[in-house]
């Protein structure tokens, strides 16, 4: 979305450009991980082309499922101009992780299968579902 660098935004309209709440928003200013806007001599905030682009950098952080302080140090790591090679290791450290999550979920997924199978639903007192989970 093409937007003019010296142009600036009201929160609601910051919100709407980035699909991104306004107490989302707010709360990212609160815990430093979005710049305070500058206010105008009536109190409202006005978001510029940074704050755009540095929401933009945290939701889709957040869609991949970085932590709010792994953010954090990516966003120093670039504020500062570290190299690429540092970042590269922290992104490769989370994919790590991820990928054990969907070890996990895997291993879940082939549980439940299994478990749902043994049962027929139905109207049994008894039910092997129950009894798989109840086992130690």
């Amino acid at each position: 979305m093409p937007t003019d660098a010296g142009q600036t935004w009201t929160i609601g309209k910051l919100s709407r450009l980035t699909g991104c709440n306004v107490e989302t928003i707010r709360y990212y200013e609160r815990i430093g991980l979005l710049p305070p806007a500058p206010r105008t001599a009536g109190g409202h905030r006005l978001y510029g082309d940074g704050h755009r682009r540095r929401l933009a950098f945290i939701r889709k952080s957040r869609e991949l499922g970085f932590p709010l302080d792994e953010i954090r140090t990516l966003l120093a790591l670039a504020d500062k101009g570290r190299s690429c090679g540092e970042v590269h290791s922290r992104v490769l450290a989370h994919l790590g992780q991820v990928q054990s999550r969907i070890a996990d979920l895997q291993r879940m997924e082939r549980t439940l299968t299994e478990t749902a199978a043994r049962c027929e639903g139905g109207t049994a007192p008894e039910c092997p579902i129950i009894d798989a989970l109840s086992r130690t």
